[in-house]
């Protein structure tokens, strides 16, 4: 009798699942379609199951960490986009609900080198490069973003892109549904087998230039140092970071303003949310 109950409870368990899944794969089609009619659409591309899969995931894993791999070029717009679906998906201030693991706390320290060059300039000219995954202590990032998909917190370091000083005792990261991850590296090959979604988000390389002088200029990069950086940037994009557009489950426009990633972001949360909890 029992393991009849247990059956038919199953049976309608799984078939209520599939009929939720159903539904938010469909209002999901609707709010790309809608986004593709816009002069700048936010996605440029999905691959074929990527609806699906987020589907599968908000129902049938409810209570496992969702984590999503941001990566692109060096002001390519990541962090842009991050900010902006917090502040989408965010309505309420509650614990628990995103944790934003950045690539660039996880600089390696490299304020010797800097002082014993005695400036940035002299750094880049003895070939020392600030943009292959080598500076970037990769290896530990990723053992904290498996901690936190484990439910564990965690101490993310934090650098000063102006001293090149790595402090390990940065901020606490907590625990949390959704852990987004955005950075240079994070889609590289020994780092995106733990993502669940990837995601590249694509600028126009005079755009990325643009923006990369105005906010090296803040990290007091300017005249041949700035120049020699940036030709380091765009030679070692081509190798470690472009081949990640290949292997993205999305790829987002950089272009977009602010307002409409909020937009977009805070129609797909509400769907998910709505979906799930009628």
């Amino acid at each position: 009798m029992a393991t009849d109950f247990l059956t038919s409870y199953d049976y309608y368990s799984s078939r209520r699942d599939m009929e939720v899944i159903s539904n938010i794969v469909e209002s999901l089609k609707k709010i790309l379609e809608e986004d593709k009619l816009q002069p700048q659409p936010l996605f440029l591309k999905t691959s074929e199951n990527l609806i699906l899969n987020i589907a599968r995931k908000v129902v049938q894993e409810k209570k496992k960490t969702f984590l999503i791999g941001i990566t692109g070029e060096s002001a390519s717009g990541k962090t842009v986009f991050v900010d902006n679906t917090i502040k989408a998906c965010v309505k309420e201030k509650k614990e628990g609900i995103y944790t934003v693991i950045r690539c660039d706390d996880y600089y390696k320290d490299t304020s010797k080198e800097l002082k014993e060059a005695g400036s940035y300039e002299a750094l880049f000219k003895t070939g020392f490069s600030f943009d292959t995954p080598d500076v970037i202590d990769l290896e530990l990032m990723k053992k904290h973003l498996i901690k936190l998909k484990s439910g564990v917190e965690i101490t993310s370091p934090k650098y000063d892109f102006v001293t090149c000083v790595s402090d390990p005792n940065g901020d606490i990261k907590k625990p949390a549904k959704v852990v987004l991850t955005e950075g240079l590296y994070v889609l590289n090959e020994g780092v995106r087998d733990i993502m669940d979604v990837k995601v590249y988000v694509f600028t126009p390389l005079e755009v990325i230039k643009e923006r990369w002088y105005k906010r090296a200029a803040l990290r007091g990069k300017t005249g041949t140092a700035a120049d020699l950086q940036f030709q380091d940037v765009n030679r070692t994009a081509q190798k470690y970071i472009r081949p990640a557009y290949q292997i993205s489950d999305a790829v987002i426009n950089g272009m977009v303003s602010q307002e409409y990633i909020q937009e977009i972001t805070d129609k797909i949360f509400n769907t998910l949310k709505n979906i799930v909890e009628y």
